[in-house]
């Protein structure tokens, strides 16, 4: 695995997967509100300050699926591809199951072509909408192994240009598996950095568009692997631990009424 600096065949025809979501679907964030900013980034909020305290909090916690995969051995990028399109909607618990099923019986382009569509659904049969994303994931793996010899480049243009595939899947990929300084923004991601103040966005996309901004780039990837743990255990979307959260003195806390 190459480690982050810190800082088409035919489709199928089935309807698009349902599995796509407003985090993953591809945006366009040029001319976004006023409102979309940084407010005070590293004058109200000590961005740098924050994530080291939260590299410590964070390592009793289970990491982030796609970060424990690769740290696994399933680090190429078409399997982390596969195992963001797994994680979707499906919480990360099911998705490590899922995706070390998948590949016990496929880790390359051309395996996974390789198999039946009704075997991948079955390997991925406990994550949410996964016979959609069986033959999404399917379509993939042959147009990899028909348009780009067997292997998936790591190009953002190309990942995107899969169905069903969004900025969220494209930057973590490219992160964690290319290497490359890129910002996966999930639901943790979005909701925690816009609780904090550091972030104004009304959409991971609007949020992915402040931090590609004012984020220093030596926390582009790490910003995900340290929010998805400390969003689960400590900045929970109900009821967040503030009394004993590390960056509480930092925190703004915008939209929290009631906590722990």
């Amino acid at each position: 695995m190459k480690t982050p600096a810190s800082g088409t065949a035919a489709k199928p025809s089935q309807p698009a997967s349902p599995a796509t979501t407003a985090a993953d679907a591809p945006a366009d964030t040029r001319g976004a509100a006023p409102s979309e900013s940084a407010a005070g980034a590293g004058a109200a909020f000590d961005v740098d300050e924050a994530l080291r305290r939260i590299e410590a909090a964070v390592q009793p916690f289970p990491k982030a699926a796609l970060f424990e995969l690769a740290q696994e051995g399933f680090d190429s990028a078409f399997e982390q591809l596969m195992a963001c399109i797994v994680s979707i909607r499906t919480r990360d618990e099911t998705t490590l199951v899922a995706a070390r099923r998948l590949f016990a019986l496929a880790r390359t382009p051309a395996a996974v072509a390789a198999l039946e569509v009704r075997a991948l659904d079955e390997a991925i049969a406990d994550s949410t909408y996964h016979e959609a994303k069986a033959w999404q994931m399917h379509a993939i793996a042959r147009t990899v192994v028909e348009e780009h010899g067997g292997e998936l480049p790591c190009d953002e243009a190309v990942l995107l240009g899969f169905r069903g595939v969004g900025p969220k899947c494209a930057n973590l990929v490219l992160g964690i598996a290319c290497g490359q300084p890129r910002i996966g923004v999930d639901i943790h991601v979005h909701r925690i950095t816009n609780r904090w103040g550091y972030v104004q966005a009304r959409t991971p996309e609007l949020s992915l568009a402040v931090l590609q901004r004012e984020l220093p780039r030596r926390w582009w990837v790490d910003i995900n692997r340290l929010l998805v743990p400390f969003g689960k255990h400590v900045c929970t979307p109900a009821l967040p631990r503030c009394s004993t959260c590390p960056v509480r003195d930092l925190c703004a806390r915008v939209g929290v009424t009631k906590h722990r």
